[in-house]
């Protein structure tokens, strides 16, 4: 039997002024969109923030739950926490990928005008620059894993929401969830 690894996917409301206009135009809850490789999710990445206090300098992050996820306007931080179960194979590749992006990070941007040929449905190539979503679902599609029937490009986090190959293990306030113990029970649960 090939061995197998979990991969997790999180989709959070972070509270920025971005992710505020883009749940104006979703009208859906949680609107960013990151991959971990473990269960304790110290071992995130996604395309956000690179200062929390310009929401214009964005791109490849490697997330920390009290600091660019965890809202710091005292109000909860609500999260969806979903896994996937996938081969050893695209497991190594997924995280090769990510360790090549993380080493060249300097070469990639956020991309700002993805987000509006999406609103517009107007296809918006550029090289080396990736809204979360879109981040996502390109090292998925480049590990062998093509989770969804269309280009990263036109992923959105509500596609990993309706996404039945995810499970979902946890909703609800990230903070709480760590602070409560209640992380201990999803770590059993996945």
């Amino acid at each position: 039997m090939l061995e197998q690894k979990t991969i997790y996917i999180l989709l959070t409301d972070t509270g920025t002024w971005l992710s505020q206009m883009i749940k104006l135009y979703t009208r859906q809850p949680l609107n960013h969109v990151s991959i971990a490789f473990d269960r304790e999710l110290t071992e995130v990445y996604s395309f956000g923030r690179k200062d929390p206090a310009n929401p214009f300098i964005g791109g490849f992050v490697r997330e920390q739950l009290y600091g660019s996820l965890i809202r710091s306007d005292h109000r909860p931080t609500q999260c969806a926490i979903y896994k996937m179960t996938v081969s050893l194979d695209v497991y190594e590749r997924l995280r090769r990928r990510i360790r090549h992006i993380e080493h060249d990070q300097e070469r990639y941007r956020y991309n700002f005008l993805g987000l509006i040929g999406i609103v517009f449905r107007v296809r918006i190539e550029r090289d080396n620059a990736f809204f979360c979503s879109q981040f996502v679902a390109s090292v998925l599609q480049y590990s062998g894993c093509d989770l969804f029937q269309k280009q990263a490009e036109w992923v959105t986090p509500e596609d990993f929401r309706q996404c039945a190959r995810l499970e979902m293990i946890y909703c609800g306030d990230l903070k709480q969830a760590i602070l409560n113990g209640q992380g201990a029970k999803l770590m059993k649960m996945a």
